[in-house]
């Protein structure tokens, strides 16, 4: 457990926000400061064929130590943290033996982690929790994936009477910023199949996302002096909030769970002469997920109809349900879940209501369900994970490399 909580406490302290705005590979250089020191405790605990490309992407290898021939298997997970919230000096917090009442966080600010408010603390009631300070994110979305992982070879290294066949391991910058699987090289990494160890809570294991697409409305209007504006003026800002106006008002993220799909308007600007907003639309089903998108394209159609050729909509499609690949290869699946009883773990299969580097991988010939990292309330300050579930993710990822092999 101490080890660990070392392990990961390294990473954390590393800062790896990501930056969308940037169009470098990896978006922020300091992302490469972590890249390399993985690089290096791969091979220092005896991983083969570690390397590390121009793009801070890394692969390494760990052998097959039986003689017949089994799937080859992967495990992958990303470096990045979110630009939501600052990553820069994160000091974590060690809280041993929990005792589910509040955690002060940061007794200057007020800031406090609790199970009023985020009730799955209590699942964790005597186990020890790594926090913030309230000033930062934790990363352990999804540093927490990487400690696991590396922790799981350096075990299987250290234990060769542990049958497995040859598995490899991915680490990859930007999934925060949904470009983690863009430069991943599915030839060269030679898996048959994947698992992202970058879930939530002890037992996720999902194996179907979100389709997803981002939208940008763009509105140019025309500025009169309000006195004499009748039939002249045409306000950017008053036909942005009409085309919003347009979106079913329930169908949100603050309203919908489940494969309940949504509209999330995340950025707006504007002035008379010009205004825009963005936004992204989600949907597990896909014929639900094209009808959004044409739904933004009929209101675009109206509004312009109406206000005359003001409206530009820029439409793109990010990522779809990896479910589609992974169904026709369902044992994966199956796999996953049988480690996880086969430990004591209940399996939560669930949608993932969001993305994962799985959806992407998936689609370009990886199928890659997503197993859970043990973190909680990612992104922002009160984010926090169980070291217990930290250790059985590394439990759950050895198991499922002695299933593959024993089942082949």
């Amino acid at each position: 457990m101490q080890h660990i909580i070392d392990r990961f406490i390294r990473y954390v302290t590393i800062d790896t926000q990501s930056d969308p705005k940037s169009d470098a590979i990896p978006s922020t250089e300091k992302q490469w400061v972590l890249a390399r020191k993985l690089v290096d405790e791969l091979k220092e605990i005896g991983l083969h064929d570690v390397t590390i490309d121009e793009k801070a992407y890394i692969m390494a290898k760990l052998p097959s130590n039986i003689d017949k021939k089994v799937p080859t298997i992967g495990f992958i997970s990303h470096f990045d943290t979110s630009p939501d919230f600052s990553g820069t000096n994160v000091n974590p917090q060690i809280i041993s033996d929990y005792d589910g009442k509040d955690i002060v966080l940061n007794a200057k600010e007020n800031i406090v982690l609790s199970p009023n408010y985020f009730e799955d603390l209590l699942l964790y009631k005597g186990q020890t929790l790594i926090t913030t300070d309230g000033t930062t994110l934790l990363g352990a979305d999804d540093k927490a994936g990487i400690t696991e992982i590396v922790s799981a070879m350096e075990y299987l290294v250290q234990h060769p009477e542990i049958k497995h066949g040859e598995i490899r391991v991915g680490f990859t910058p930007d999934e925060e910023i949904g470009r983690g699987a863009h430069h991943f090289d599915v030839e060269k990494f030679g898996a048959d199949w994947a698992y992202t160890m970058d879930g939530s809570q002890i037992g996720e294991l999902e194996y179907e996302n979100f389709n997803a697409a981002s939208a940008k409305v763009i509105i140019k209007g025309k500025s009169v002096h309000p006195g004499y504006a009748k039939n002249k003026m045409v306000n950017a800002i008053s036909i942005a909030q009409e085309f919003m106006n347009q979106l079913p008002s329930r169908e949100t993220p603050q309203h919908t769970e489940g494969r309940e799909g949504f509209f999330h308007v995340y950025h707006i600007k504007g002035e008379i002469e010009h205004a825009e907003f963005e936004l992204i639309i989600r949907d597990h089903d896909m014929e639900l997920f094209e009808k959004r998108k044409q739904l933004l394209k009929d209101t675009a159609t109206a509004l312009n109809k109406k206000f005359g050729d003001c409206i530009s909509l820029e439409l793109k499609d990010q990522y779809y349900n990896m479910r589609a690949k992974v169904e026709p290869v369902f044992h994966i699946v199956e796999i996953a879940k049988e480690a996880m009883e086969a430990i004591g773990i209940t399996p939560i299969i669930k949608p993932i209501r969001g993305g994962t580097d799985g959806s992407q991988l998936s689609y370009k010939g990886l199928p890659c369900p997503n197993i859970f990292a043990g973190g909680h309330n990612f992104h922002g300050k009160y984010e926090y994970v169980p070291v217990e579930s930290m250790v059985i993710a590394v439990d759950v990822i050895v198991k499922i490399c002695e299933l593959t092999a024993s089942k082949n």
